[in-house]
């Protein structure tokens, strides 16, 4: 099966001519121009982005996923083919109720009937790997129930694997694909979509988020964990109008302006508080309580940042809204996303040349798009490492600037950011922060003095001993650096005379090959 899904995948990227991707190399351009000949009727007219997006749409939804994660690599990829990628969503037909019920009594070998007092047959959303349908448990509550699409394990791990070898493949045949590291983001993506095979994993990512809001300003539905499987994942059912029917919001009352800006906030305190935020915040996945509170859905992708990264990504921020742009070049030598030899100067004015320009204007003359390209830009100039967990926070910046422009264009981002991650910043940098840490360390500080003075010692006994075998260990290395060399010239050596042989060989069956012919 994996090799005529393999057929079927050059098929159809022959039929939409993505060979133009691969044998566009100066060293393949005549195989190409006879691929052209061979394949006369197929028509290529259409922009490359364009043809791409058919084809991963014709590939199927594993597919469409990888080409929407892949539109967000905007340091990987031409802005045109991002921008075509964009437009690629996530529609699926649902799956039959029949298969619905056989994998809801797979997972709890019971009936449907003894889970469930009633189930409503129609999804109420589907997409690639799940869909979802309301219930009710046995005791009458009202509840949510997503279950995994049969068979999809089997059909992503094959697609995954023809994946990371058409990676392969691609960065073998060109050093600037193998720069752009296709192979590492197949991995990434790989991880985040076994992720999503797991309904368990997504509840326990519910839960925390729910935890991180006690307070309840992001309504977060409530897991019913004895009724959660693999393959199954029951929740409180949520009731809410989906956040793009703007004109049904503002006939229920809801202020617009505060929505907009409460959504800012809570973007801000997930990533910058927590550390761990929702990062497939579509429309979709997003509607407005009654009461004007967020209610947050979908589970499945979350970015989690270290308190390194949220350090110097508060710290960029800061200096950005403050324009210190000298503070953002800093940064970025600091924490390693640039190499340590970089011009601070010329990133400096760099960073200038990007980010003066949007200064002092609503959201609706802003476009983080471009703006986010144009720093993709630069970080190539730079060598500037792409942090993988910062990708997802940028396609989860896009998303909040989608949302924005709807609910309120005039919305001043900056303002609105700013004294929260001053307030932020105080708490990490200030004396509160000083006594959390200690009283955090405390304990292992405790445990750890008495050993002190030993660790002490065994520290300068053993520097002690690395300078003393340094000339030791200076003479092995020469020693293997020349048995490593020898090794080379006798493998030389030995070519040579095996040629020399072959050459003697063929000087003496020269007559009887002549006689022969």
């Amino acid at each position: 099966m994996r090799i005529f899904r393999l057929f079927y995948i050059i098929y159809i990227a022959l039929r939409f001519g993505l060979d133009e991707f691969i044998l566009s190399h100066t060293k393949l351009k005549p195989l190409q121009s006879v691929i052209n000949v061979l394949l006369f009727w197929r028509n290529t007219s259409k922009p490359r982005g364009e043809r791409l997006r058919l084809a991963l749409e014709a590939l199927g939804p594993i597919f469409v996923k990888f080409g929407q994660m892949l539109s967000t690599r905007r340091d990987l990829i031409p802005l045109d083919i991002a921008d075509e990628l964009a437009k690629l969503q996530d529609q699926v037909p649902p799956f039959a109720f029949i298969e619905v019920e056989a994998v809801i009594q797979d997972a709890f070998s019971l009936p449907l009937n003894q889970v469930f007092s009633d189930f409503e047959q129609t999804a109420i959303a589907s997409a690639s790997v799940a869909q979802v349908h309301f219930a009710h448990l046995l005791d009458g509550t009202p509840v949510a129930v997503k279950v995994l699409r049969p068979g999809i394990a089997k059909v992503i791990n094959h697609d995954l694997v023809l994946l990371d070898t058409a990676a392969w493949l691609l960065q073998s045949i060109s050093a600037e694909v193998k720069r752009l590291k296709p192979r590492e983001v197949v991995a990434e993506f790989a991880e985040h979509t076994h992720s999503e095979l797991d309904l368990t994993l997504e509840a326990a990512n519910c839960t925390r988020l729910a935890g991180n809001f006690p307070d309840k300003i992001l309504l977060i539905p409530e897991v019913y964990w004895d009724w959660c499987r693999q393959q199954v994942m029951v929740m409180q059912r949520m009731i809410g109008t989906p956040i793009s029917k703007i004109d049904v919001l503002r006939v229920k009352g809801i202020d617009i302006p505060k929505l907009a800006h409460d959504g800012v906030e809570i973007f801000f305190t997930q990533v910058f508080r927590d550390g761990f935020f929702h990062a497939d915040m579509h429309p979709g996945n997003i509607q407005v309580a009654d009461d004007g509170r967020y209610i947050a859905l979908d589970f499945g992708i979350m970015g989690t940042l270290t308190d390194t990264d949220k350090y110097y990504l508060a710290r960029n921020f800061l200096a950005f809204f403050n324009r210190d742009y000298r503070d953002v070049a800093v940064a970025h030598i600091e924490s390693g996303w640039v190499p340590k030899d970089t011009n601070v100067e010329a990133l400096e004015a760099a960073v200038r040349a990007i980010c003066e320009p949007i200064f002092n204007k609503p959201l609706k003359d802003i476009s983080f798009g471009r703006t986010l390209l144009s720093l993709f830009q630069m970080s190539r100039k730079f060598g500037v490492v792409i942090q993988p967990q910062l990708v997802m926070l940028q396609k989860t910046l896009l998303n909040i600037e989608g949302l924005g422009r709807d609910l309120d264009p005039n919305i001043d981002l900056w303002q609105t950011a700013k004294p929260f991650l001053k307030r932020w910043m105080s708490e990490q940098l200030g004396w509160r922060s000083v006594v959390k840490n200690l009283r955090k360390e405390l304990p292992h500080i405790i445990k750890n003095a008495p050993q002190m003075p030993r660790l002490v010692h065994q520290f300068l006994t053993q520097q002690t001993r690395a300078e003393q075998d340094a000339p030791i260990r200076l003479a092995i290395e020469a020693l293997i650096q020349a048995q490593e060399k020898q090794a080379r010239w006798q493998k030389r050596l030995t070519l040579v005379v095996v040629i020399i042989i072959m050459l003697q060989l063929l000087s003496l069956l020269k007559p009887w090959l002549i006689n022969i012919s």
